[in-house]
């Protein structure tokens, strides 16, 4: 590992790249999960995973199984999904109006707070209780949580700033576009999520968000209407950089148009941004609809993208819209498509005892680079344990 982080220290002190041992070694990946990870802020899933109070999903990632509840009080929890008394997972498929999780093993229940409600047999067949044993201390293992944008965030160590404080600097930057209405009018549209996997590290999906330097190659259709030349990066805060276009136009083509935001900038009506919030959210901002991806390291070179698509107000659920919501939609899965050969390619090449992380093109590279020198600077602070 001590070569793998010399290679990482000398990426960031010159124009190359990240070495492929980050990308492709299973011990660096569970590195990943307890120093890159585990100390910050980074997506799991959507709050509209579980909308109504009851509901229940189940999620894999980083080799851990986390549990996503929505609460009697519609509050999100999240939970590490293994049950504290012989630690079988406790959930294995997503659910609705529940009232009780419980376990499929020996039939232990918990409130959809955590904490350990029923205990059949404790005391042997038929006794439910069991004297000096004290429920309160086997509530569920929670984990930290919070949600921005309907991604629900977790911080694993517990340790890390309020997420509010973590997104700060990226909303201030949107919110020159948004104004004052912003993520707090726009609603997730229940048919306006998808899924993909890809067989690359989480990293190669962040590196190709970033940039528009291939649109022109991968692209052609969007390259077509959104061109390279109207394209640029932007890399003004610590943890995100990204791009953005000046040419974004609605789409018309399948009927009723969604509503713009009321508070959109109007001198930039056709700018729309996509940053990467540092280590695995990507956003798109259009004035008249949002999408989150929230990419999921699954192993070191298998990730799960989910994308949500975001309305504003009625536009996210009423049948009014429902076909220009399909074709918006339609539109950023064919582009998420045609990412997968380019990001799998890369991972491919990551195998390559040749490859030496490449190097930066001055412009088009530069928001990339960024993450880059994010990721060597962050690897070296938890190395060091600073």
């Amino acid at each position: 590992m001590q070569a793998v982080f010399d290679a990482i220290r000398a990426s960031g002190e010159d124009n190359r790249g990240l070495p492929s041992e980050i990308y492709t070694s299973e011990a660096f990946f569970r590195w990943e999960r307890d120093n890159l990870f585990g100390p910050r802020w980074f997506g799991i899933a959507f709050g509209g995973d579980v909308p109504k109070p009851g509901d229940i999903r189940k999620v894999d990632a980083l080799g851990t199984s986390f549990i996503a509840v929505r609460d009697e009080q519609n509050k999100v929890r999240v939970f590490h999904n293994v049950c504290r008394h012989r630690g079988r997972q406790l959930v294995d498929d997503a659910c609705s109006a529940a009232k009780l999780i419980r376990c499929p093993y020996h039939a232990w229940t918990y409130r959809l707070d955590g904490r350990l409600n029923g205990t059949p047999h404790i005391g042997g067949a038929g006794v439910h209780e069991a004297e000096g044993f004290d429920k309160s201390g086997f509530s569920l293992f929670e984990i930290r949580s919070d949600t921005w944008m309907d991604v629900i965030f977790v911080n694993l160590d517990g340790g890390a700033p309020p997420l509010g404080d973590y997104i700060a600097p990226l909303r201030s930057r949107l919110s020159r576009l948004w104004g004052d209405t912003g993520p707090e009018a726009m609603r997730p549209a229940s048919d306006g999520v998808m899924e993909m996997e890809v067989r690359s590290n989480w990293k190669l999906a962040v590196e190709n968000y970033l940039e528009a330097y291939h649109l022109p190659i991968v692209h052609p259709g969007l390259n077509s209407y959104s061109p390279l030349s109207n394209h640029y990066c932007f890399h003004d805060g610590k943890d995100y950089a990204g791009q953005g276009v000046t040419t974004y136009r609605p789409d018309i083509t399948a009927g009723r148009p969604v509503p713009s935001l009321s508070g959109w900038d109007e001198q930039q009506q056709h700018t729309a941004e996509y940053p990467a919030l540092y280590p695995n959210v990507l956003i798109g901002v259009q004035r008249d609809h949002f999408f989150t991806m929230v990419l999921i390291p699954l192993g070191p070179g298998f990730t799960r993208e989910r994308i949500e698509l975001q309305f504003v107000g009625d536009a996210a659920e009423d049948a009014a819209w429902i076909n220009t919501r399909h074709a918006i939609l339609e539109r950023w899965r064919l582009v998420f498509q045609e990412d997968i050969p380019a990001v799998e390619g890369m991972q491919t090449g990551r195998h390559s005892n040749a490859f030496d992380g490449g190097v930066f093109t001055p412009v088009l590279d530069a928001a990339t680079r960024h993450f880059h020198r994010w990721y060597a600077t962050e690897a070296a602070t938890q190395r060091s344990g600073a």
